[in-house]
């Protein structure tokens, strides 16, 4: 256990951590996109959808890549 130390949680910007990956889904027929790190594929396929279907809800989902890091001076985490 860490007493007294300061942690943040943010994106995962280390070498090799992967980018968000996004899908977007229809809210009415639960239809989904291909997962993408890219923004334009999901959003390309819910235009598409809504075209072809006239469906016009999704739901974004995404799915984020996070780590936690010691504050100055506060050194590694501790081996369990």
């Amino acid at each position: 256990m860490i007493k007294k130390a300061t942690w943040t949680l943010g994106a995962d910007h280390s070498q090799g951590a992967s980018p968000p990956i996004r899908e977007i889904e229809c809210t009415t027929c639960q239809d989904r996109s291909e997962a993408s790190t890219d923004q334009l594929g999901p959003d390309s396929w819910a235009l598409r959808h809504a075209g072809l279907t006239g469906h016009t809800g999704y739901r974004e989902i995404v799915t984020a890549f996070l780590r936690a890091t010691p504050g100055p001076g506060k050194g590694q985490l501790p081996t369990p």
